[in-house]
């Protein structure tokens, strides 16, 4: 193993290529030269399965995995959690970025790998790092009207993830669920045959000594609640898709009472939330108990108050997905350039000017909007000054090291060599 490291202004100045180049020769030849160096230093994209077949079994308790949904800025970003886990020897954390959002952030999956691997280079952290394609979605109205073809889009999407190192991947046709159909079971149909399909295709392609970890999702985020029946209808209705000999999904995320981004007042600010953990233990308990998942997922929670992180280890969680919190702090901190921000919020408006609503305050409309800053201003993002970039990063630091303590997950780099093989 390589213990050399590039110079600082080096790596810095590879990752900028890899995202910023001038074409896309020069971007893939930046991206295959850091995951050069990333393997040669000991830093392997990885899958979390191994970790989460010993939850299912019960072999450790108590222990929360973060998702973080990188959508911008995202090698600074990675630099900041790899930071927070060295400090506390944290090593079940996941980076993670959703279907949606590889499109508005234009942020392709062999460029997100190549920005965490080098902020992992950057920062001297070796080991495995866990990068996954969140919410693989099918889209309800594309897929209504062309299933082939949406179908197909996913196909397409998952393979160029897996090529780049995602070996975890969230499917989620949870938007095919028809609440309207008499059964549980009839509800969950397509919900099954598409998560099934796309196991299988995944387990087609995943690469000889991997097996990709893939979640499945039962209640669409911001619908109504998910129940223990829910699940087992799905499950029954998956499990007899795949058969057997096929290693299925590994966990499953649920609807528990959150909303994508929080629900956003007129004043700008986050509604209170009333999570249902009682909901979540029981779905989380009966996952593991029945069926040797690692346990229930949770969306939504990065604007979640901070004393209730705390709960999900205690409830069984076996993940939980946090994005728009660390959007927020980037774009509300006092280091962010105010004529910048001026200049984003400005943009959005007039771009997205058809997507407010009539009832929409200018705050709620900017709330929702901003996320696609980091892909309609990705270089100025990009260039940020470092008198600007550092205490951002270090304030994103610490909101990282509080969750890693809140989860529970520091000193976790044991058990993720002990349960991980690479």
């Amino acid at each position: 193993m390589a213990n050399d490291y590039p110079a600082a202004e080096n790596i810095d100045e590879l990752v900028r290529k890899a995202a910023l180049g001038d074409d896309e020769p020069t971007r893939q030849k930046a991206q295959r030269e850091i995951r050069d160096l990333a393997s040669e230093r000991g830093i392997t994209p990885a899958s979390i399965q191994g970790l989460y077949e010993a939850s299912g079994k019960e072999l450790y308790r108590g222990v929360t995995v973060p998702a973080i949904n990188v959508r911008g800025i995202t090698y600074q970003v990675a630099r900041a959690v790899f930071r927070a886990a060295l400090k506390h020897q944290a090593g079940a954390f996941i980076f993670e970025i959703a279907r949606s959002e590889i499109g508005y952030t234009r942020q392709p999956p062999s460029e997100y790998t190549a920005c965490v691997l080098a902020a992992a280079i950057r920062e001297k952290f070796q080991g495995p790092v866990f990068i996954q394609g969140d919410h693989f979605q099918a889209n309800h109205r594309r897929y209504t009207a062309e299933p082939d073809k949406e179908l197909n889009d996913l196909k397409t999407l998952i393979r160029s993830a897996i090529a780049a190192g995602f070996f975890n991947i969230d499917i989620d046709a949870s938007t095919l669920v028809d609440l309207s159909a008499p059964t549980l079971e009839e509800q969950q149909t397509q919900n099954c045959l598409l998560t099934a399909e796309l196991t299988k295709f995944i387990r087609s392609i995943e690469p000889q000594g991997t097996t990709v970890s893939v979640g499945g999702e039962i209640g669409e985020v911001g619908a109504r609640n998910s129940t223990v029946a829910d699940l087992r209808a799905f499950m029954s209705g998956y499990l007899g898709l795949i058969g057997p000999g096929m290693k299925g999904i590994s966990k499953i995320s649920v609807q528990t009472g959150t909303t994508h981004g929080g629900v956003v007042l007129p004043d700008g600010s986050i509604a209170k939330v009333k999570l249902d953990f009682q909901t979540l233990e029981k779905l989380s308990q009966l996952a593991r108990e029945e069926y040797g998942l690692a346990g229930a997922v949770q969306h939504g929670a990065s604007t979640l108050p901070e004393e209730v992180f705390k709960l999900f280890p205690q409830s069984g969680t076996a993940e939980v997905h946090l994005a728009t919190g660390f959007q927020n702090l980037i774009f509300d901190s006092p280091h962010f350039p105010e004529e910048l921000k001026d200049r984003i919020y400005a943009g959005l408006s007039a771009k997205y000017a058809d997507q407010r609503k009539p009832e929409d305050t200018e705050e709620q409309f900017i709330y929702r909007t901003r996320k696609r800053a980091f892909g309609d201003f990705k270089s100025e993002l990009w260039n940020l000054p470092e008198e600007n970039l550092r205490p951002i990063g270090e304030r994103l630091e610490s909101s990282f090291a509080a969750i890693f303590q809140e989860l529970n997950v520091v000193k976790t780099v044991d058990l993720v060599a002990r349960f991980v093989t690479r």
